[in-house]
């Protein structure tokens, strides 16, 4: 089936909003630098935006899957108050080394695996091969790419720095300072 619709995947924790250690607290959830406006300007350009990320915090026994909803529940109120809305949210709460035996398996949805972006593809009709995916680890960039995804972009917020060379070679990856100079590469790639 040919698919028309685009999509930009981001992970969530230090790309879409700032760093929190294992952020199971919702008052906690504040938009990176930069996030609303790179938002706007994608899904006015056509974009779907999705947010892919691991909650190893569920597998771990330190958040519940109730935490992660609610945090994803504030991320989407202010996305949507900022004149951006999300169209899913994702999440994996696997480990496999998790302490929590319902959720300690190898699965198929934990980045790098494309799991969630075959499920986006499968739910929203995304073409995966026009779609980009932007996150602060080595791990989104791998997502992307086994995902089939055009271009992948490591921000340099959250973890992004000390994950550039993991990335170095990687074939339609790139590291980007910020939230908009990544936006504004995808807007310009055509």
């Amino acid at each position: 089936m040919q698919t028309e619709k685009r999509a930009v995947f981001f992970d969530r924790d230090g790309t879409l909003i700032e760093e929190r250690h294992y952020l199971k607290d919702p008052a906690g959830v504040v938009l990176s630098a930069g996030a609303a406006e790179c938002l706007r300007a994608l899904k006015e350009a056509g974009f779907l935006l999705i947010v892919v990320s691991n909650q190893s915090g569920v597998a771990r026994g330190m958040m519940t899957e109730e935490d992660v909803r609610r945090v994803n529940a504030r991320l989407c109120e202010l996305t949507e108050a900022a004149g951006a809305p999300l169209d899913a949210v994702y999440y994996c709460p696997h480990l496999a080394g998790g302490t929590v035996a319902e959720y300690a398996v190898e699965c198929g949805c934990r980045k790098p695996k494309p799991g969630m972006a075959a499920r986006a593809a499968a739910e929203l009709g995304v073409d995966l091969a026009r779609s980009y995916m932007v996150g602060d680890k080595a791990a989104d960039v791998f997502f992307g790419k086994n995902g089939g995804m055009r271009r992948s972009f490591l921000v340099g917020t959250g973890y992004g720095a000390a994950e550039k060379e993991k990335i170095s070679g990687v074939r339609g990856a790139e590291f980007v300072s910020s939230l908009r100079e990544a936006a504004e590469k995808i807007l310009a790639d055509k």
